[in-house]
């Protein structure tokens, strides 16, 4: 059931760009709709939900292991960024020149909650420490990833400076946040209730984000002279990239003598990248681009592939007891 959870997301996500190629005015900044104004605040909602579901003891339960806290964060804000970094002299043709930025955007990012967790349970790993570490990491991209992404932004965008960022990122995510660890007490037990139908919701403001950014982008014509070919080759590169930074954790994990639980959680929760963040981070960072759906593309690839890889490595785990 949970395989095909995520795999209805993933069609609807690919059904919504279509959607945005045939029909694209409405989800644009000229039409009357202002979409992308209701957009933002679902965002507000959807993290206003989710304080409410995290709750300050989940945090707290979550404080032991030092050292998997900082394997997960370390590969989430540091080694994701660097293997970009280095792999930048290879994004020498025009058309990879142009996705490098959307890729270290993508690098940049703070790792996934729900599904990191969910896959983290499936396998038998710590689920405390992915609590822990999904929401910390959630907290930490509002300020990591702004900063990563001022030294490039600026000088190829032109769009607001680092503190204009980091502000509107207070207040549209962690403003929400808190208050809804403030109201967990209140209305906690209500968000546990109904936590089907807040995935729902979750999941229809990043679709109503995505069909915005690519309506924007084939308003303009930015995907113009984009192949087929292109896009097999963005799906080979974010593929290769999983796979790297999955195996690199993995070498790291059993280095540091983890217990099976916490490899799981390591490598599941380190080799992850948020599509809610990445949509709301693309809409402050990128906000006068027109091209914000090729800014998103690499990350939706990402989250395709590894909702699907981690899916099978889940289930495998889960019936063989294996450790990968």
């Amino acid at each position: 059931m949970k395989g095909k959870l995520v795999d209805n997301f993933i069609i609807a996500l690919f059904t919504v760009v279509l959607m945005a190629y045939v029909l694209p005015y409405p989800g644009t900044k000229e039409s009357h709709l202002h979409l992308d104004t209701i957009a933002d605040i679902g965002v507000s909602v959807i993290f206003l939900f989710y304080g409410l579901q995290l709750g300050p003891e989940k945090l707290r339960a979550g404080l032991v292991n030092t050292r998997l806290h900082l394997v997960i964060h370390i590969a989430t804000f540091i080694l994701f960024p660097l293997i970009i970094l280095l792999c930048k002299p290879l994004f020498a043709t025009a058309f990879l020149a142009q996705v490098w930025l959307p890729f270290f955007f993508l690098a940049a990012l703070p790792s996934t909650v729900s599904s990191s967790v969910v896959m983290v349970s499936i396998a038998g790993g710590n689920i405390p420490a992915a609590i822990f570490n999904a929401s910390i990491s959630s907290l930490l991209g509002i300020f990591v990833t702004p900063i990563w992404m001022s030294f490039f932004i600026n000088h190829q965008t032109g769009d607001v400076g680092l503190g204009h960022v980091i502000g509107k990122l207070l207040l549209q995510v962690l403003l929400p946040v808190v208050a809804g660890l403030l109201l967990h007490k209140r209305l906690g037990t209500w968000a546990a209730q109904h936590k089907k139908r807040l995935k729902l919701f979750d999941q229809s403001v990043i679709l109503l984000i995505v069909y915005c950014s690519f309506s924007e982008s084939f308003y303009t014509g930015a995907f113009k002279n984009f192949s087929m070919y292109a896009l097999a080759l963005l799906l080979l590169m974010v593929t290769v990239l999983f796979f790297l930074v999955y195996g690199i954790i993995t070498i790291v994990s059993n280095g540091l003598h983890f217990s099976r639980q916490d490899r799981i959680t390591a490598t599941f929760c380190g080799s992850k990248k948020s599509l809610v963040h990445g949509s709301v981070m693309a809409k402050v960072l990128f906000a006068s681009s027109a091209n914000l759906g090729l800014i998103l593309l690499p990350l939706m690839l990402f989250h395709a592939v590894q909702l699907f890889i981690v899916s099978i490595i889940a289930g495998r785990m889960s019936r063989t007891g294996s450790n990968i």
